[in-house]
């Protein structure tokens, strides 16, 4: 029965066929191997042949073999000393290489605040120096670097002066690695404790930490940003009065080395550059009456206007010429009879998209109260909605004698906007978005009928303010609707 079996296995498998197979795939192999080494046997035998010089006709003395020699000689060396330079001149597409960041950990971000202040602490340094020069913190040093730098620059070594500054600092540097203590310094140095890194941190911690990291970032590039936009502006003609000088003082320069020597410039400049470092901004920092009236570069630095602050001056300008068209065509209007004063003025009350009673439909006494009367910005939170676009929209919200408006930044169109009548609100508190912040929270939830989940304004800066305003509003309609019913 075994060997049946076996026979009816071997039959229905076709092994020996797939035996047969096998072996003619190795025939195949070896046959192409026996090929490949035939070819690289004959290229090899090539090779040579072609490196060995023809045998001439006729040699006389062999100068033809000497030469030849000669040229394979200064081939190889030519190929030696210069080869890996051709072979950076080859085309070869560059690699993208993609980095890869880093997530965040308040550890790390310890870290590398502590790098960046100590790679920050020789160019510190060096301004605090500088600046204890000018204010003669020390009164012989800076008499001393007073009078070698005028002498420098009278006789012309200004250059040569710097130059050796330089080489003396590296070669003070040197002997700090090489383990000497050397500290010059004209400001006495005060060493900061070092907070040892904290292992495990809370929640809250790490979030204090890092609102502590971006307002140092912020406050940073902020200034960063001031100094840019300023001379940005300075050279865009932002403020002609102030680019003229710049204009009259390029061209005196340009016209002065045309026609003098550039000796006498250079001596000119220095000589300049030498008082007003030492000696007038000296006076100015002592009396600052003279430097806001005498001082230029420091009028005109402080004069010129960043983009947040033309920006303000822009809309305070429309602003006043709306405020005037506004007064001179109700002036010109004639308001009609039983119509109060307060209704009159509360049709030129506007929001973003157009009249207030307009945008919110509503009728024309219902006007933002005048504690929001810019409103307060803020986002929606609508828990109902599942979509990302309805879940949350950012806008401003009023406060009005009879609704809560708020009005959606994203979208012209009304539906996006929500009004809700205060005696239909059932509930009204303060509210923290996430549970696991510090502190009590920049939203507003309040509930009506017809949410299941109550409404969230959230990112509030003055929340406290809103919910006093709408909280009193609330109670002051719920008590007089309840008095009127009873």
């Amino acid at each position: 029965l075994t060997e049946e079996e076996l026979r009816k296995l071997r039959e229905e498998t076709n092994a020996e066929t797939l035996r047969q197979e096998l072996e003619k795939e190795r025939q195949r192999r070896l046959e192409l191997e026996q090929r490949v080494n035939e070819v690289l046997k004959a290229r090899t035998e090539e090779v040579p042949a072609a490196q060995q010089p023809a045998k001439p006709h006729t040699q006389a003395n062999g100068t033809d073999k000497r030469s030849h020699t000669f040229c394979s000689r200064l081939q190889k060396w030519f190929c030696d000393k210069f080869g890996e330079y051709v072979e950076d001149f080859r085309f070869q597409p560059e690699e993208n290489t993609v980095e890869t960041e880093e997530p965040l950990s308040a550890r790390r971000l310890t870290e590398n605040m502590r790098r960046l202040k100590r790679g920050a602490k020789p160019v510190t340094n060096f301004v605090k120096n500088l600046s204890a020069l000018s204010d003669w913190y020390s009164i012989y040093t800076s008499a001393i670097a007073f009078i070698i730098y005028m002498n420098a620059v009278w006789h012309g070594w200004a250059i040569p002066m710097f130059l050796f500054l330089a080489i003396l600092r590296l070669s003070l540097n040197y002997l700090i690695a090489r383990g000497w203590r050397i500290q010059w310094s004209i400001v006495p140095e005060v060493s900061e404790p070092m907070e040892p890194p904290k292992e495990d941190l809370t929640v809250s911690e790490k979030f204090q930490l890092v609102l502590d990291v971006a307002q140092k970032a912020q406050n940073l590039f902020g200034k960063m940003a001031d100094i840019l936009e300023k001379i940005k502006n300075l050279f865009m003609w932002v403020q002609p009065e102030i680019t003229q000088k710049l204009y009259i003082t390029l061209w005196a320069a340009f016209i002065a080395s045309c026609f003098l020597p550039y000796r006498i410039i250079g001596l000119a400049m220095g000589l300049y550059a030498g008082i007003k470092f030492f000696l007038i901004d000296f006076i100015f920092k002592r009396c600052p009456r003279l430097r806001t009236k005498y001082d230029t570069p420091y009028i005109i630095w402080t004069s010129l206007p960043t983009d947040p602050q033309l920006k303000e001056r822009s809309n305070a300008t429309v602003s006043r010429r709306l405020q005037t068209a506004a007064s001179r065509s109700y002036v010109g209007s004639s308001a009609p009879t039983g119509i109060s004063k307060d209704e009159d003025t509360s049709r030129f009350h506007t929001t973003k998209r157009g009249n207030f009673h307009e945008v919110f439909n509503l009728s024309e006494n219902e006007r933002p109260l005048a504690v929001c009367e810019n409103g307060w910005r803020c986002c929606l939170i609508n828990r109902d909605r599942k979509m990302p676009t309805d879940y949350i929209r950012n806008g401003v919200l009023y406060v009005t004698e009879n609704y809560l408006c708020f009005e959606s930044s994203k979208s012209g169109s009304s539906k996006r906007n929500k009004v809700i009548k205060l005696t239909d609100i059932t509930d009204i508190q303060k509210y923290k978005v996430l549970s696991v912040l510090p502190g009590s929270g920049m939203g507003i939830a309040v509930s009506t009928p017809s949410t299941q989940k109550p409404l969230v304004f959230g990112a509030m800066v003055h929340r406290d303010e809103a919910f006093e305003t709408i909280f009193n509003q609330y109670v002051k309609i719920t008590s007089a609707s309840s008095s009127s019913e009873s």
